[in-house]
């Protein structure tokens, strides 16, 4: 390299970097495994049951590109039909168009953030919460 061609940094900010770990396809399918033993192939939103191999995974708050929301605490299994509904939407303008999606998702979305639970607990509300709570209870002896 002749003296007039070195290399020249850019100087500026680091790159930002992520709180997560980005996820691959090999913790895609962890995930995948581990939330299908969990609740079965069961759609968190609609609760559709769905043959094992056509459920998907789906980012509750999208992704966009940004690897930070390639977490477990942020993915649910998914029908196509809810998967294709959802696209990128806002998590919180998809649920408010169905409220009965959250109330599908306090059963099937325990594993998500706290921050996103606390946004299904308010839009499903104190009665269903309070239901789901009983439901999940092993020693409640009804069905509701």
């Amino acid at each position: 390299m002749t003296p007039s061609r070195k290399r020249r940094f850019r100087s500026g900010p680091a790159p930002q970097q992520h709180t997560s770990v980005p996820t691959g396809r090999l913790a895609y399918t962890e995930t995948r495994r581990w939330l299908v033993a969990r609740h079965g192939p069961v759609c968190a939103y609609c609760e559709r049951v769905v043959a094992e191999r056509a459920i998907t995974l789906d980012h509750v708050t999208p992704r966009r590109g940004q690897s930070a929301f390639d977490r477990r605490d942020n993915l649910v299994l998914c029908c196509r039909l809810c998967n294709a509904a959802k696209k990128d939407l806002s998590f919180l303008a998809f649920l408010l168009q169905r409220p009965a999606r959250a109330v599908s998702l306090l059963k099937y979305g325990d594993h998500l953030s706290h921050m996103l639970v606390e946004l299904i607990h308010q839009i499903a509300g104190p009665e269903a919460v309070a239901r789901a709570v009983r439901l999940a209870d092993p020693d409640y002896p009804y069905k509701d």
